[in-house]
């Protein structure tokens, strides 16, 4: 018995020996707890019900506030080019806003449609598109993404003969997804949109005259007041040598009831009726 507590005696101190030693061990432990610090500042963003982070809200709501009052001064590229950058910053202090995104996406797509440097065109419309597909899979429920999305595209479409050719399905995808989700959406701003695909499209990738006359009028059940509508469906008239129905359509424009929050469109549809109608004089 006195043999076998001698050698669990020795057994225990060489083990012992072996063991580390308590500081050792300690810093170990804190080196460890600094590294699992740092892996977790490192980690993504915590998320939340809408799958990302949200982060500063309030500030990124007074962001697009602020954003909207220049927005409605848009015919001033300067303002409107002051309301981009503010959405841009309310998507990095948000960028799990909707609100945010789409709008980014409406403002990029006018100052693409409205500036005369095609640089500025072109990284406008690039910027509309990344941030409606954006707004598409925060909300993909919700029109306004897919809405403004298509409408990049066929922005894009117009600034480049490449994007054109491979922005057609595109376009068409996301207004079929609007008029699923909501038909009368922005007074049938999306029956307008596909109008305009089959007008301006080439015969050879789908342009169709009659298909864009069906679209907008079809447009016009839910936007009689939709002046761009309107004028488009003028074009469409006149693309079918339907001459007598687009004088109609231009002569509506003088009757239609102003929204004032569309008045810049108002005034771009009065404009090219004007142009049309002394092109239908001159023939």
């Amino acid at each position: 018995m006195y043999r076998t507590a001698i050698q669990f005696a020795q057994r225990n101190k060489r083990t012992s020996q072996n063991a580390p030693n308590f500081f050792d061990l300690a810093s170990l432990l804190i080196a460890l707890g600094v590294l699992l610090s740092l892996t977790g500042c490192s980690q993504p963003p915590a998320e939340t019900s809408r799958g990302v982070d949200v982060g500063d809200a309030k500030a990124a709501a007074e962001k697009v506030a602020e954003a909207d009052r220049q927005y409605a001064g848009r015919e001033d590229l300067g303002k409107l080019r002051q309301a981009v950058a503010l959405l841009r910053q309310a998507r990095i202090e948000d960028y799990g806003s909707f609100e945010a995104a789409w709008k980014l996406s409406r403002d990029a797509y006018y100052l693409g449609s409205h500036s005369t440097d095609q640089h500025e065109r072109g990284e406008a419309f690039r910027e509309g598109v990344e941030a409606g597909k954006a707004a598409v899979s925060l909300q993909a429920g919700k029109p306004e993404g897919h809405f403004w999305l298509g409408a990049n595209y066929g922005g894009a479409a117009k600034d480049s003969t490449l994007a054109g050719l491979s922005s057609i399905e595109d376009i068409r995808k996301e207004m079929d997804a609007v008029l699923k989700l909501d038909e009368g959406f922005q007074s049938g701003s999306a029956y307008m949109v596909l109008g305009q695909l089959y007008l301006e499209a080439p015969r050879m990738l789908g342009g169709d005259h009659q298909k864009a006359i069906a679209y907008l009028e079809k447009g016009l059940k839910f936007g009689e007041n939709n002046a761009l509508l309107r004028m488009n469906l003028a074009k469409a008239y006149h693309a079918a040598n339907r001459d007598r129905d687009a004088r109609r359509e231009i002569d509506k424009l003088s009757s239609i009831k102003l929204d004032p929050d569309y008045q810049p469109e108002y005034k771009e549809a009065v404009t090219a009726g004007q142009k049309l109608l002394a092109d239908l004089k001159d023939r």
